[in-house]
């Protein structure tokens, strides 16, 4: 049975099938990750809505509540207004009833005197002499004169002017009754109530409260309260807020304020959660290929040490025996260059096992003149190659490049690249090895005039088992890429390639 006719059809096809199946894996993995975003984001969006909804009712909430808070201020300004009807007719009627004559009745203005319970008055002469006062917190008995304290609190209004007898004017003080005093209060605790619970708004976003100006902060809630006092971090936190949201402006007791909000910290999140979530899995996909890959790569080199080893151990014991049959034929009667030609194989057999067990030994690199190693590499291969193959060999042989590099190793690297520019060209065309030096570098590019190689397959080649020939293993361009990047530390690509025209492989070392 030949084996490479049992095992050549699964060797050719299994990177072809490898792609396929990474493309339907790539497929589904693309479906489960677009799935998984498309409902995330559907999610998301769906609880944006929501809390999007409660900073609309909030927001609505806010304007009734300022219409509620302004209501009650108008309220209160038409008690005010009430009062001070009331104290202009209370001062002109004690300034009728001093003025009356015997015969006029004084009842009427004393009634409405006597009926003002609520309002606080002061009837003072110009020099600050009381001489009359109701609904007072003093006594007046005692108190007969204008205290400072109490010239203050009696002047947030004017006092009316009144002419009392003839020529001397007295004047008539008032200030806001109790009642009024008590609801003014409550006004300012509802005005107080409203912005705090605007910056503690159950919608639970970020608000601040500014006068007119939009610089003066009056109320804010959800705010880094140690920053508040950095004007550039009021003023870039209140510019966000008026491109996300626009302001909401409010009149609270004949005072205009700006409410600046933008969207909750948990909407933020879920806006940038499906980004998150993509990230996430593509690091997890990243990391999760890597670590196969390395586990991949390790269980391969533990394959390929092994099988290298035991290569090397098989060939071991008849080399042996051939080398003594050798021997052994010297001593007969058998025409020298016969033995010769043996030997020399034997040796190359001998080259090879050795070969195989540097593979999974450590590298013993040496510094080697290169231009010397690839003459002596071509001598060889001439005289196993057919005569229709020319070679041509940049620069001459007495130039000088040193590298390091473990000479049987490098050799077999040159062997297999030759053998298989060799096959490309079928045993009949050029091939040129060019050495060239940059600073820290040393290049060797190995052309050939044969069918070229396909651009989509330039990586492919490297690949344990891809082979074009009907007789190949696939594992020569495999063996020298691992020889060149593993043991030398140095590249090999394919630089060029064409069709019909044939290709120049690169090999990149170290100085």
């Amino acid at each position: 049975m030949n084996i490479r006719k049992l095992f050549k059809p699964r060797v050719t096809n299994i990177y072809e099938q490898k792609k396929t199946w990474k493309r339907w894996l790539f497929l589904i993995a693309l479906l489960i990750v677009g799935f998984s975003l498309w409902y995330t984001n559907q999610l998301v969006k769906n609880i944006a809505r929501d809390e999007r909804s409660k900073i609309t009712t909030w927001a609505n909430a806010i304007q009734q509540r300022v219409s509620l808070v302004n209501y009650t201020d108008d309220f209160f300004d038409q008690i005010r207004a009430e009062e001070r009807k009331r104290v202009e007719i209370l001062a002109e009627a004690t300034e009728r009833m001093v003025e009356a004559g015997d015969d006029e009745n004084i009842l009427f203005y004393l009634s409405i005197i006597s009926k003002n319970t609520s309002i606080p008055v002061i009837l003072a002469d110009g020099q600050g002499n009381i001489k009359e006062a109701r609904n007072v917190d003093f006594d007046p008995d005692t108190v007969k004169n204008f205290t400072p304290a109490l010239l203050e609190e009696f002047s947030v209004y004017p006092p009316l002017k009144l002419d009392y007898y003839s020529g001397n004017f007295v004047y008539f003080y008032y200030k806001d009754s109790r009642l009024f005093s008590e609801l003014k209060v409550v006004l300012d605790d509802l005005v107080e109530s409203f912005f705090n619970e605007v910056v503690n708004n159950s919608a639970s976003v970020p608000v601040i409260i500014t006068d007119s100006t939009r610089t003066e902060l009056v109320a804010w809630g959800k705010i880094d309260t140690t920053r508040l006092n950095d004007p550039a971090f009021v003023k870039n936190t209140i510019d966000e807020m008026a491109a996300y949201n626009e302001p909401i402006e409010i009149v609270i007791a004949d005072r205009k304020h700006y409410i600046f909000y933008k969207d909750s910290f948990l909407l933020t999140q879920l806006r940038y959660f499906p980004v998150i979530q993509l990230i996430i899995i593509g690091i997890f996909l990243l990391v999760s290929y890597l670590l196969f890959s390395i586990a991949r790569r390790s269980e391969q080199n533990q394959v390929w040490v092994g099988l290298a080893k035991e290569t090397a151990h098989q060939l071991g014991t008849p080399l042996s025996s051939m080398m003594a049959w050798v021997e052994y034929l010297r001593t007969k009667d058998i025409g020298d260059e016969t033995i010769d030609e043996l030997d020399k194989d034997v040796s190359r057999l001998n080259t090879i096992a050795e070969r195989f067990s540097k593979i999974g030994s450590a590298a013993n690199l040496k510094t080697e003149n290169l231009v010397e190693v690839i003459y002596n590499s071509v001598a060889y291969l001439k005289t196993r190659t057919s005569n229709k193959v020319s070679f041509y060999v940049q620069p001459q042989r007495d130039a000088v490049i040193l590298t390091r590099l473990n000479y049987q190793l490098f050799d077999w690297v040159v062997e297999n690249l030759v053998k298989n520019a060799v096959d490309a060209m079928e045993g009949e065309g050029d091939i040129r090895i060019e050495i060239s030096e940059e600073e820290n570098l040393v290049h060797i590019d190995i052309s050939d005039t044969g069918k070229g190689i396909p651009k989509k397959k330039f990586r492919t080649i490297f690949n344990p088992g891809y082979t074009s020939k009907q007789r190949g293993w696939g594992l020569g361009l495999s063996l020298t890429q691992r020889i060149i990047r593993e043991i030398h530390d140095g590249k090999i690509y394919v630089k060029s390639s064409s069709p019909g025209r044939g290709t120049t492989f690169r090999i990149s070392l170290r100085k």
